[in-house]
């Protein structure tokens, strides 16, 4: 894998990018968190020394204090709902979702297209978790595994008919939560992983006693999801 990050755009987003574009047997693409930058998930992906081309595209939303957002977020009302305890974003219909939603389409659709026949990986940590599932529910754009890191259900009531319809029956997905994460509820995480197994995906279930973070025993699971993807792709 390449040591270098590349500057890339794709489907109107600008991203990070990791590994051989043209060579590598898989392809992944994981949306940053509020207030994170693409540049600090690429470091991952070069340690976990695997064949596959990493894409972090960038968040079209300045945050603050630092770092960008998929949709706005008011700071003091989020402090003070961290303060009552761990949330759960299940019931929210955040302003500005049906934007960030048609611009992370626009993206996946591109990168399928820059993919090819190579398996896909797609997911997110967080709120980039959120808007990633939330979207690949209404598209039509294929993946070959999802990736839920410290995340959470979104405008779940709009997910129910594409989960009934079977969008995710069979496909892969690996969902980790911190038991002490003190942002998103650990709950929220369980739900997450049994709303999707419910509906017929092949959920992998890693939680850890850690806060909302993504350590190593997360990347080693993702490790070991696109190797496996890879070793399959190669046959």
């Amino acid at each position: 894998m390449s040591e270098t990050i590349d500057e890339i755009e794709l489907g109107g987003l600008g991203a990070a990018a990791v590994g051989d574009r043209a060579r590598a047997p898989v392809v992944m693409a994981l949306l940053h968190g509020f207030q994170m930058e693409p540049e600090d998930l690429a470091p991952f992906a070069r340690s976990m020394r695997v064949p596959a081309w990493c894409v972090f595209p960038r968040a079209p939303l300045p945050a603050e204090p630092r770092g960008r957002a998929w949709w706005t977020m008011d700071l003091a009302e989020r402090a003070e709902s961290i303060r009552r305890g761990p949330r759960s974003f299940h019931a929210e219909h955040p302003p500005g979702l049906a934007e960030a939603r048609a611009g992370v389409e626009a993206f996946l659709s591109a990168l399928r297209a820059a993919a090819g026949p190579r398996p896909l990986v797609f997911g997110g940590f967080s709120q980039g978790g959120m808007i990633a599932c939330d979207t690949l529910l209404r598209c039509r754009v294929p993946v070959e595994a999802l990736v839920m890191l410290s995340s959470s259900r979104i405008a779940v009531d709009e997910w129910e008919a594409p989960l009934g319809a079977g969008r995710v029956r069979g496909l892969p997905v690996l969902v980790s939560h911190g038991e002490a994460d003190e942002d998103l509820a650990f709950g929220a995480g369980e739900a997450l992983r049994d709303s999707l197994g419910a509906a017929g995906a092949e959920v992998t279930w890693v939680p850890f006693a850690e806060g909302h973070l993504i350590p190593l025993v997360v990347w080693r699971n993702l490790r070991k999801l696109l190797m496996l993807l890879a070793q399959a792709a190669g046959r």
